[in-house]
């Protein structure tokens, strides 16, 4: 080891000394991130000029800064073995670090993009058969409960009726919705 070590230009050096600690921090950053441990809890340095922004996507980031350095030092150690010149060396090197940056966030950026929202609203229950969860009162007088399922997904609802009372167990359909998210709803 002392031997390879030695043989190293002071390029190589340098480059190696950034592509190990880079190397490792990268390897830790990952299994983090899909291990769901990679949470913003307030803890970071993320520099993109608007606090409080909720954006995953920011140029200044620690994340982004480990991959420059990856992208720059291992681009450096494969080219400066095949190159003379130095210069040359460290510019295509810095252009390998931004590259490594632009398409890890374009992955996470089109990652994120896979998911849906999950968000189920109460409109999207009008014309739906439910079933009748809590006994819902005659003529408004009383909510009850309603469930139903949305998008694959079993909800349950406060539930108004004009008509008679429903019991529990009792097919009903949503007519519409009245202030946000309680339903009114009418026998099948």
């Amino acid at each position: 080891m002392e031997e390879f070590w030695t043989s190293l230009t002071l390029l190589e050096k340098i480059l190696w000394s950034i592509a190990i600690p880079a190397s490792i921090i990268f390897i830790i950053q990952t299994v983090m991130t899909f291990a769901g441990m990679d949470s913003h809890d307030g803890v970071g340095a993320e520099f993109n000029g608007n606090e409080g922004d909720p954006s995953p996507f920011q140029l200044f980031s620690f994340r982004n800064l480990i991959n420059f350095l990856l992208g720059f030092s291992w681009a450096g150690i494969s080219l400066s073995g095949n190159m003379e010149s130095e210069t040359w060396v460290v510019i295509l090197s810095t252009f390998g670090g931004i590259l490594l940056v632009t398409v890890v966030m374009l992955i996470f950026y089109y990652m994120s993009r896979l998911g849906e929202s999950g968000n189920i609203h109460s409109e999207d229950a009008i014309g739906k058969t439910a079933v009748v969860y809590v006994p819902i009162s005659e003529r408004r007088s009383r909510a009850g409960k309603i469930q139903l399922t949305i998008n694959g997904a079993t909800c349950e609802f406060d539930a108004l009726t004009d008509g008679d009372s429903l019991k529990t167990g009792e097919p009903v359909v949503v007519k519409s919705v009245i202030n946000g998210n309680l339903l009114l709803v009418g026998k099948v």
